[in-house]
């Protein structure tokens, strides 16, 4: 025997001691390990957990013929594979959430003074609750659309007001700021105290009261 012959006999790849499973099984193997993986699953992985003798490549090309047109796709991930929702379907998988926002004791003291009293400034603001409103808690309320600029003071310095948005309406079920609750009902609750509130911009709790509409276009 020459030696080219020797070296040939000794690359062949010698016969498993262990019959290798139908190719049926072994997709079967490879559809459950992909299955039950999050992430794709290289043939090299599937080398190495599947039975000696097993062709996890070719399980894989039939698995992936087998799936074509389904809900399901044995996809390619660069040198991996993985089970993945047909692309087409992929708007089934989402799902709407509503985000549940707890506001701080600021905001929501904030928000209240501006649905009463809009349009209203900042220094109006502080004065009925007594202390200074942080830029942060005036960003959120935007931020979340509940409330918004309207016009300018035409008061020395131009103050920005601040007036409620549909979005707040829509959120609480109103039509309009005259369904809010008035001072009477909301101290009949327990929700404020029995003190009489600040003057704002001149107006006394009864002319607040008799405002004009309270949600006008500001813009």
């Amino acid at each position: 025997m020459s030696d080219l012959d020797t070296s040939v006999d000794e690359i062949q790849p010698r016969e498993s001691l262990f019959e290798a499973p139908p190719l049926a099984e072994q997709e079967r193997m490879v559809e459950a390990v992909l299955f039950g993986s999050a992430d794709p699953v290289s043939i090299a992985d599937l080398t190495a957990r599947m039975p000696h003798g097993c062709d996890p490549k070719a399980a894989v090309e039939q698995l992936q013929r087998r799936y074509e047109g389904r809900g399901v796709r044995v996809t390619r991930v660069g040198d991996a594979w993985a089970i993945r929702t047909a692309p087409d379907l992929g708007f089934l998988m989402q799902k709407e959430t509503v985000e549940t926002r707890k506001l701080s004791r600021a905001a929501v003291e904030t928000l209240a003074i501006i649905a009463y009293h809009q349009p209203c400034t900042r220094a109006e603001i502080e004065e009925i609750r007594g202390v200074s409103v942080s830029r942060g808690t005036i960003d959120q309320l935007i931020e979340m659309e509940w409330i918004r600029f309207g016009r300018r003071r035409m008061t020395p310095g131009r103050p920005v007001t601040y007036i409620v948005t549909p979005n707040f309406l829509d959120h609480f079920g109103l039509e309009s700021a005259r369904d809010l609750p008035g001072l009477k009902e909301l101290r009949a609750a327990g929700l404020l105290e029995s003190r009489p509130m600040p003057e704002i911009g001149g107006l006394t709790e009864e002319e607040t009261d008799e405002q004009d509409d309270l949600f006008e276009d500001e813009s």
